[in-house]
């Protein structure tokens, strides 16, 4: 479980890094657009990471 902790710190980080990016002035629209899909991406996953613990967690706590 805590493979899966570090990967979705490690989502966090990288989505940080990509609103970095994307306040930067210089960041082209084409760039700004793939930019967000690789951010949705990141959510996604994380949010998948994140509901499979819960589901876990809920087993247990029942068990």
């Amino acid at each position: 479980m805590a493979a899966k902790a570090k990967s979705i710190e490690k989502s966090f980080q990288e989505l940080d890094e990509i609103l970095e990016q994307l306040e930067d002035e210089e960041v082209t629209l084409e760039d700004s657009f793939k930019l967000y899909q690789k951010g949705m991406k990141l959510v996604k996953e994380c949010n998948t990471s994140i509901d499979k613990v819960e589901k876990e967690l809920i087993v247990i706590s029942e068990g």
